[in-house]
């Protein structure tokens, strides 16, 4: 834009002077087009007196302007396959030309101007603000935003989803920040609030309708289509971009949140109402007089959900694993999620809590879940052993009974017994055992010691234990044993031989 001195100056030196175009424009520093624009070139430059070049679409100009009467958002590429049928041979860039010159213009629409009374409505939404990364995986950043149509006052409330809890929490921390609820509160045709419309026939969400009842609001729906119903709230979400959110570094979302309600304080309360002497904080001050009052309690919006693991002691929500107790795999237990914490029940016993995690794939887990499940395998393999031997040597009983009063440890003894019965066999340890609880000696090094004096008492060599590797290719291998008297023979002299010889 040039003021209207620069305008006069270049119109003089053109039409008095006789200055060319780009002598003014270096002149002014100023551009050629608007030094065309101020001395207004078209009007002496356009041949007026020129005919309009005959064109291929002149026949079928009538058959476009009807079209486009009857159907005005017809699009062109349909209307070129039209005319192609009626014999046009033209091409379709030069019927958009004609297309765009022709269509008709849609009416400009008219809006009243909205006008409540104090308490009377608000207006509620949801705005998308991006992602941001949370852990190794990104989260979509939204933002609930209700404002009180008479005196603007403002609430938002920024979370990493849209989920019918996130939408709940938001009317709560909204109404208690406006320290009321408005008689009404105005929303669009979201699915948070409405499931189902036919014409004026509309079913809202039930959560919804829970919530109104606990707080005694009317939900009004906008017309399909219709968002300038709710124009208010429509401008506080594109404030909120441009005046709070833009260029703005935050830690996480609960830092986000707080920087907001000190910049709401600061700077949006701060502003004047429209066609009012007062700030909106002001307003607000004379509003809440009119809310409805708060229920004595808040409205519950954590979510409630049955749930149950698979093999492992993990149960799966929103996109991480928590862990329970390992009693309870595969058990259906009742998930209770706030935007901080996640719980799980049995029954009315609470049986986990952890912090809620927003990334992907995250194992939340409690030390002393893995740590009784750990426990409870180590005991399920000394159980299994301690099975197999009370069932080869019943008597091996007494023996435990002992150790665990004693407080030794069980698996040690387990072990070493199993490595007894498999290399002296259940009749030999039997007998071993049996002495050992006759001589009082419980233990089973005491054990192992009896089963090697037996041996050397029939003669027989000690048994030498073999530690072979896990490997099956050994374990599965089998050595045909030689005669050891035939190197027994090679000890003994020949008495034919002549030892001279030698």
């Amino acid at each position: 834009m040039i003021s209207a001195e620069e305008r006069a100056e270049i119109r003089r030196l053109f039409y008095a002077e006789h200055w060319k175009v780009g002598t003014i424009a270096a002149a002014l520093g100023v551009h050629r087009d608007t030094v065309a624009l101020a001395i207004e070139a078209e009007r002496f430059l356009a041949r007026h007196d020129a005919r309009p070049r005959p064109s291929r679409l002149d026949p079928f100009l009538p058959f476009i302007r009807e079209t486009l009467t009857r159907w005005p958002r017809l699009r062109a590429t349909r209307l070129y396959e039209m005319l192609r049928g009626r014999g046009y041979a033209g091409s379709a860039v030069q019927l958009r030309r004609v297309v765009a010159k022709l269509r008709p213009a849609a009416p400009a629409e008219a809006y009243l101007r909205l006008r409540v009374l104090p308490g009377e409505q608000a207006q509620a939404d949801w705005g998308c603000f991006g992602t941001v990364g949370t852990g190794r995986a990104k989260r979509p950043l939204s933002c609930f935003v209700m404002v009180l149509a008479w005196s603007r006052a403002l609430h938002a409330v920024f979370t990493l989803d849209q989920t019918m809890e996130s939408f709940l929490r938001g009317h709560v921390e909204a109404f208690d920040f406006f320290q009321g609820v408005a008689r009404t509160v105005l929303y669009d045709n979201l699915r948070s609030a409405v499931l189902e419309r036919r014409g004026d026939a509309i079913h809202f969400h039930p959560r919804l309708l829970e919530l109104c009842g606990h707080y005694h609001f009317a939900p009004r729906p906008c017309a399909v289509a219709r968002g300038n119903e709710k124009g208010r709230v429509e401008r506080a979400i594109g404030y909120l971009r441009t005046s709070f959110f833009a260029a703005r570094a935050f830690r996480d979302v609960d830092d986000l949140n707080a920087q907001f309600r000190r910049w709401r304080e600061e700077v949006a309360h701060t502003r004047r109402v429209p066609g009012e002497d007062l700030t909106v904080a002001d307003a607000l001050a004379r509003e809440r007089a009119y809310l409805l009052p708060l229920p004595a309690h808040p409205f519950e919006t954590e979510l409630v959900r049955v749930v149950a693991s698979g093999k492992t002691p993990y149960v799966r929500f929103d996109r991480n694993l928590y862990s329970i107790p390992h009693t309870l795999v595969r058990k259906p237990l009742t998930l209770v999620a706030s935007p901080t914490t996640v719980r799980l029940l049995d029954g009315t016993h609470e049986v986990a809590r952890h912090a809620r995690s927003y990334g992907t794939g995250v194992p939340v887990e409690d030390s002393a879940h893995l740590a009784a499940l750990a426990a409870a395998k180590r005991q399920a393999r000394d159980l299994t052993g301690r099975d197999r031997l009370r069932t080869a040597v019943p008597e091996t009983d007494a023996i435990f009974d002992v150790l665990a009063r004693r407080g030794e440890n069980l698996g040690h003894h387990t072990v070493r017994l199993l490595r007894l019965l498999d290399d002296y066999g259940a009749e030999e340890l039997r007998a071993a055992v049996q002495d050992a609880i006759a001589r009082e000696a419980f233990g089973a090094g005491s054990i192992a010691h009896l089963l090697a004096q037996r041996r050397r008492a029939r003669g027989l060599p000690p048994k030498v234990p073999v530690d072979l590797p896990d490997d099956p290719r050994v374990r599965d291998l089998h050595v045909t044993p030689h005669r050891l008297e035939d190197y027994d023979a090679l000890t003994h002299a020949d008495p034919d031989d002549d030892p001279s010889e030698s």
